[in-house]
């Protein structure tokens, strides 16, 4: 990763220029060197800019992949802040859910704008890379979206296009760090697998990843493209330890429909693979990925079935929901509500196999593995996954499989973690 030097105007007093420069300095020496997050309060990327009166964007012409959750650590709509502090902002680009984050999955974005007239072009229409012809027009390319640490969280997938298309053009790209909200999880789930990389499984990191977005793009730059101009702003203040709704005043904001908090974050890795199978996630109720069912399911026989893996970390209680959209809509569903009982303990991949060999014991023939299992593959980035499901495989039997991948990545990968 090449160094971030921060240039100032000629035209200052001399006593602005000199404070100027001292903190200009101070603030490049802090972004090489490693921090101690114990005792400093938490500043995002887009704070550590705009503290620096964006002196790396001056006289740049500027593009921005962003949706709404892009906000400062006060709150602030990310591009008010750089139009507000003199940023030569020409575009926004919005990935998957649009930029206002409300789009439902899956669905086509087309362009819009903002701010009155500012152009936000799509990364998730025809085309989900940038149009390198538009990169053509700006000297560098910033990403600053909240991603949720699962790897099918398709705006990793939206980074790592950025990426590439940057590497080809020449332009320069910056990755203004926020927190992973759910990163004192472990790393678990399979990779990916030769052959079934895709837009849900575009990084070969592990399922649940554990890293923030400068890590990732530091990691695809080493493996990828060696000649890009990546330049990552660290968060400052950050731990590994502490969950995003633990930070005083940090607000979160939704960055797709029904992603609503911090526990849906956390349990969503849980309940995705469910979008692989007949069997509802929770889309169009009042706790999408907190929730699942189907017209079919027996709930008691499903919660005897399911506590009888002694999860850590989780409950689950009998629902019934009629989904206003998505699976099932209009129709009664019978399932499971999970709780969140101690968040560093649970397992998110441990209680998504527990939920698969639950369902498949009970309703092989329901659960729609054989209609729709090349989308689980997808999801799961492999067909080992649903192969071992469907074999009825030992809940221990699959975490060692997928642990032993994820071993393999931390040893062969050499992450850079920018956090302790």
């Amino acid at each position: 990763m090449r160094a971030v030097f921060f240039l100032l105007p000629d035209q200052v007093k001399r006593r602005e220029l000199r404070c100027s420069a001292i903190f200009s300095v101070l603030l490049f020496l802090s972004l090489l060197c490693p921090f101690s997050a114990s005792g400093s309060p938490l500043s995002l990327g887009i704070d550590r800019l705009e503290a620096s009166h964006f002196s790396e964007l001056r006289e740049k012409r500027v593009g921005l992949i962003t949706n709404r959750a892009g906000v400062t650590g006060k709150g602030e709509a990310d591009y008010i802040t750089m139009l507000r502090g003199g940023v030569n902002l020409l575009f926004l680009m919005a990935p998957e859910h649009g930029f206002s984050a409300d789009i439902e999955a899956g669905r086509a974005v087309g362009p819009s704008a903002a701010a009155g007239s500012l152009p936000v072009h799509s990364l998730y229409g025809e085309s989900k890379k940038p149009d390198e012809k538009l990169l053509g027009s700006i000297d560098i390319l910033l990403f600053d979206l909240q991603d949720v640490g699962t790897r099918c969280y398709t705006y990793i997938s939206t980074m790592k296009n950025a990426m590439e298309s940057c590497g080809k053009t020449g332009t320069a790209f910056m990755v203004l760090d926020r927190p992973n909200p759910v990163i004192p999880l472990r790393a678990e789930g399979f990779m990916v697998a030769p052959g079934y990389g895709s837009f849900v499984g575009a990084v070969d990191v592990p399922f649940v990843h554990s890293m923030t977005v400068g890590e990732i793009a530091i990691y695809l730059k080493n493996r990828f493209y060696p000649h890009l101009d990546l330049r990552v702003i660290p968060m400052q203040g950050y731990s590994r330890g502490l969950f995003a709704d633990e930070y005083p005043d940090l607000p979160f904001v939704s960055p797709s429909p029904n992603i609503r908090n911090v526990d849906t974050a956390i349990l969503y890795p849980a309940l995705v693979f469910l979008e692989g199978t007949s069997v509802s996630e929770g889309r169009g109720s009042d706790a999408p990925f907190r929730q699942f069912g189907a017209p079919f399911i027996d709930s008691r026989k499903l919660l005897a079935e399911f506590a009888a893996f002694r999860l850590e970390g989780v409950a689950a209680d009998t629902v019934s929901f009629v989904p206003a959209s998505d699976k099932f809509k209009g129709a009664a569903c019978r399932g499971l509500k999970l709780r969140l009982t101690d968040r560093k303990a649970f397992s998110p991949f441990r209680t998504a196999a527990a939920i698969m060999l639950s369902l498949r014991k009970l309703y092989p023939e329901q659960t729609g593995f054989s209609e729709k299992g090349a989308f689980f593959d997808k999801l799961a980035g492999t067909p080992r996954f649903r192969e071992m499901i469907v074999q009825q495989k030992p809940l221990d039997a699959i975490m060692r499989e997928s642990s032993e991948q994820v071993a393999k990545f931390r040893r062969l990968a050499a992450v850079k973690l920018l956090y302790p």
